[in-house]
């Protein structure tokens, strides 16, 4: 059975456009075509002269990168610098269709993926495009360490970080982004959220995370340093909330959340020095193990 727009296609005489869907992790959806009057579809509005275009898509059997690109001019209205630069367009999902203008069902998806590495220059930006495929080029299977491989909270780990005892809720006051100075927020003793992660739940800043770097108790207050700056105006009053770190080790496993069940490392495989070891003249050589 053809389609709609395979019955376009035998025509010959084709109205044809492309048209693009960005959406963010926090929901919102922007849509872009190349077509000189607004379309609209799947509940999505899709504007012309926008300044976003693609590149030809290339596609292959392999599992390489899809070979396209998204080029657009940063304005006001649509993507901007701002937005780029707080991380609000990291990993966004990208569809693409192939769409006949004067009649919007009959079209073609033809890609579907996530937004890689972002650069810009020159008032513009150019975004790599991922296709499905790319997740494959992941290393798979299960690594042998003494640590826990899984991320707190997930599947593996079992964790819920909506339990009082892993995540807290906080007002922030005068911060540049990186450095957070917080009540003490007690029963969270010195460093309990360390390597956890804040987000930011309220104002201009709503929905960006940072990793923690520090947690440290002075003088009645909790000091909160991130790895990197939040870059979106963060200002006092803002609601944040910190969620609890983990360093992977097995007596924190079981120790700080109760969950050593769940562990997911070998806290007790052997280590280098036990590969390397070797008889000794001052040792008890009695055709045991060289393991204590």
């Amino acid at each position: 059975m053809t389609t709609p727009l395979q019955n376009h296609l035998a025509t010959g005489a084709t109205h044809l456009c492309t048209c693009w869907a960005v959406t963010r992790s926090n929901g919102v959806t922007l849509g872009f075509t190349d077509h000189d009057l607004p379309l609209s579809f799947d509940g999505i509005d899709f504007t012309p002269e926008s300044g976003l275009s693609a590149r030809a898509l290339a596609s292959s059997t392999g599992l390489s990168v899809d070979n396209t690109e998204a080029i657009g001019v940063l304005s006001a209205d649509a993507i901007t610098e701002s937005d780029i630069n707080a991380g609000r367009y990291d990993g966004a999902v990208v569809q693409t269709w192939l769409v006949q203008w004067d009649d919007p069902s009959a079209r073609k998806l033809r890609f579907y993926g996530t937004i890689g590495e972002i650069t810009r220059a020159r008032g513009g930006f150019q975004a790599e495009l991922r296709g499905l495929t790319e997740a494959l080029n992941q290393p798979q299977g299960r690594s042998y360490f003494k640590t826990c491989s899984a991320v707190l909270g997930d599947a593996r780990c079992g964790v819920d970080l909506s339990d009082p005892a892993c995540m807290a809720e906080a007002v922030a006051g005068d911060t540049d982004g990186q450095v957070f100075a917080l009540a003490d927020m007690a029963p969270f003793n010195d460093r309990w959220f360390e390597q956890g992660q804040l987000e930011v739940l309220t104002g201009a800043a709503q929905g960006l995370r940072g990793v923690i770097k520090s947690d440290a108790l002075a003088g009645g207050s909790r000091q909160i340093t991130l790895w990197d700056q939040i870059k979106a105006p963060i200002v006092a009053g803002d609601q944040i909330r910190l969620i609890a770190g983990c360093n992977k080790r097995a007596d924190t496993c079981r120790e700080k959340f109760s969950n050593f069940i769940n562990f997911q490392g070998f806290p007790d495989i052997p280590g280098n020095d036990w590969l390397v070891s070797v008889p000794r003249s001052d040792g008890a050589n009695a055709g045991g193990s060289l393991f204590r």
